[in-house]
């Protein structure tokens, strides 16, 4: 056991190198050297060779996504497309099909888990991980709507909606409207949102799927995946996977990541086998012994990351990817969270891209002045990211918006 002082330099490296965002994870036979050869394996096959061929390809590439998902502890998603973009500043080579056909596969699923929001995770993580925040549900349903629902027996509003939700997946409207009948006096809204937080609901395709549209519609996982909860999961494994993604974390950044209160306990009895750090004011921080923690002074790219990015947070204290400052400017904006610009491995600017008759924009609004050299880097990754979210868009351009 160590309590070693850990400066927010180091932090920033250790948790950037978490993220993938160091450097980017190839997948699967996207390497010249990967792709040429599989091309070759294929032009000596016929044709239902070629299509098992093509086949293991696309499911040891959907393997390394889900992996990824799965690392990183899944990725916010309140709204529909951000996973995309997330993915993609991690994974070298990642197209938006890598994804669709993970949920519309139903090996992915988007689903209310941490902090209440929406969360995209694997199957196999929503199955565990939503018995565990559970809680944090049912305390968020009490403050927000418990009055509006007083006087109604929760286990019956939980079946009825389930069976609701079973019989063909249903927007809150239609559910809330449904609801009603059996409980009038009581808004819609606030029943809808009492089986938000009582049932695992997912969301279905079309939602989420790039390129197509959509309303949100709602069926319980259980029944969506064919599986039932996973009732043996246990809170350890919960902050020993948010620290392999997030760590070294202090219980305070454990309980702001997944609005679970009390973890200090879980923390105390993981001890043993944790590594302990100080920051530089000195709080106490765990972290999993055999997890990467690069040097401060390690090269950090410039990097786009997505709206909601869990990069920004999953900590109470953020001052290891953003300033207190710049945190400020970006949570007064409605209740959006932008995408980050990172430079050095700092937040030091937010990106947005707007599409208009043929022509894709993204501006990039920076908090500080830059140098040449950085600003030339955004470039490169801004075209790059243009390339991926608008490839048949005539006209490309990058833009510096004022610093605000």
């Amino acid at each position: 056991m160590s309590s070693d002082m850990l400066s927010w330099q180091a932090l920033n490296r250790a948790l950037l190198d978490r993220q993938l965002l160091l450097r980017r994870s190839p997948l699967p036979a996207e390497t010249e050297t990967e792709t040429k050869a599989v091309t070759e394996a294929v032009a000596k096959t016929e044709a239902v060779a070629k299509t098992e061929a093509e086949a293991e390809a696309e499911a040891t590439r959907a393997g390394r996504v889900i992996e990824t998902i799965e690392h990183l502890a899944g990725l916010q998603a309140q709204a529909p497309f951000p996973p995309y973009y997330g993915l993609w500043s991690r994974l070298e080579g990642f197209r938006p099909d890598d994804l669709a056909t993970l949920i519309t596969g139903r090996q992915v699923v988007r689903i209310a888990l941490m902090r209440g929001t929406i969360h995209l995770v694997s199957a196999r993580h929503c199955l565990m991980l939503r018995p565990l925040i559970q809680p944090v549900l049912d305390r968020a349903l009490k403050n927000v709507f418990g009055k509006q629902l007083a006087g109604i027996d929760t286990a019956a509003l939980a079946a009825a909606g389930r069976a609701l939700a079973e019989e063909k997946p249903i927007t809150f409207s239609e559910l809330g409207a449904a609801l009603s009948e059996r409980w009038p006096g009581h808004a819609p809204t606030a029943l809808a949102q009492g089986v938000r937080s009582l049932v695992p609901l997912v969301q279905v395709p079309p939602r989420a799927i790039w390129g197509a549209g959509g309303q949100a519609l709602h069926t319980p996982a259980e029944a969506w995946l064919g599986r039932p909860l996973d009732v043996n999961a246990s809170l350890d494994s919960l902050v020993t996977r948010y620290l392999a993604a997030f760590g070294p974390a202090s219980v305070r950044d454990m309980q702001a990541w997944s609005g679970l209160t009390r973890l200090q306990e879980v923390a105390d009895r993981l001890r043993p086998g944790l590594r302990t750090f100080r920051d530089e004011h000195g709080t106490e921080l765990f972290d999993r012994p055999e997890s990467p923690r690069p040097g401060p002074e390690s090269p950090a790219p410039v990097r786009l990351v997505a709206e909601f990015d869990n990069l920004i947070l999953s900590h109470a204290d953020r001052t290891r990817i953003i300033s207190e400052q710049n945190r400020k400017r970006i949570f007064t904006r409605n209740g959006i969270f932008p995408g980050m610009v990172l430079v050095n491995g700092f937040a030091v600017g937010m990106w947005r891209i707007t599409r208009s008759r043929g022509v894709a924009v993204l501006t990039a609004e920076l908090f500080e002045p830059i140098g040449t050299r950085d600003r030339e880097a955004i470039m490169r990754e801004a075209q790059r990211l243009l390339e991926f979210a608008a490839p048949g868009t005539q006209t490309r351009d990058i833009r510096f918006g004022p610093i605000t």
